[in-house]
């Protein structure tokens, strides 16, 4: 199944994208997409419904995000060899684990804020995990039982506060629209290896991230089982699980950023594409 949410910011409604790419309204079924309808038992009564038997929605709809009720945004970073050394930094031993808060969580088309005086706004494209049943000391062979399915993530980061402000990542990675999430929750069945994607991100219509999910440093299994040592992931919760090289820090001859009038483009295999107009911040917006 894909699964959606549209409609206004606040006021989103739960819809199924049929086998045209059509959003179908499923707010006959179920309330939204939440932690409530992402176990096993909800799961099942959705998988019975025929999209074709769902009132179509007309026009061009905003997606917002595809989940909503996230408690914990988990993200891991330098999870692809290659963006470390972009990066200057090690190949860890161990997944690098911070968080995106839940505030940051929007819409994967609607526009990104540049932060106040932000000298180094940059673009990442990841492989986003939905928590389906919750996950505490899960082994490594049983993590991918308690995904709900997966989706696009644009980790938009700030460097200058990421890594010159402090030794904490988080700084650099919460602030308010950085984190698109979408177009859709797309389930298990459909994308099938989550290890097989191809993943690519655009900047003003020029290529800059062009990778796989199989050259991740610890696989979304691994990284399931890692978290679950030391917080419990419920449903609803989202982890994104890193990015390839391409970033605006690795450029070559040298690095260069976002700025308001910026176009991004992203998508991942079978889980839909992303576009964010950058804005420049205004005080009260």
């Amino acid at each position: 199944m894909k699964l959606c949410r549209y409609g206004a910011p606040g006021a989103e409604k739960p819809g199924m994208v049929d086998a045209d790419g059509r959003i179908r309204d499923l707010s006959g079924h179920v309330a939204d997409i939440g932690p409530e309808q992402l176990g096993k038992d909800g799961f099942a009564t959705l998988g019975r419904i025929d999209p074709a038997s769902l009132p179509l929605v007309d026009g061009d709809v905003r997606y917002g995000p595809c989940v909503t009720g996230t408690r914990h945004f988990v993200a891991i970073g330098l999870n692809y060899a290659d963006h470390a050394a972009e990066s200057n930094l090690p190949i860890p031993s161990e997944p690098v684990v911070f968080n995106k808060w839940v505030s940051c969580i929007q819409g994967p088309n609607d526009p990104v804020i540049i932060p106040r005086d932000s000298k180094k706004t940059d673009w990442e494209v990841e492989l986003g995990v939905i928590i389906g049943t919750r996950a505490s000391h899960v082994d490594e062979a049983d993590a991918l039982d308690h995904v709900a399915g997966y989706c696009v993530v644009n980790d938009v980061s700030e460097r200058h506060w990421q890594t010159e402000r402090g030794p904490t990542w988080d700084k650099g990675k919460g602030f308010p629209t950085f984190g698109p999430v979408g177009p859709w929750l797309v389930t298990p069945d459909e994308v099938g290896d989550p290890q097989q994607l191809g993943m690519w991100l655009d900047v003003n219509g020029e290529r800059k991230q062009d990778g796989s999910t199989s050259t991740m440093i610890f696989s979304v299994a691994q990284v399931i089982a890692y978290c679950s040592q030391f917080m419990t992931l419920e449903p609803g919760d989202i982890i994104t699980t890193g990015t390839p090289p391409g970033v605006g820090l690795g450029q070559k001859p040298e690095p260069w950023y976002l700025k308001a009038g910026d176009v991004v483009t992203l998508g991942i295999e079978k889980l839909g594409k992303q576009r964010q107009e950058f804005i420049a911040w205004e005080a009260g917006r």
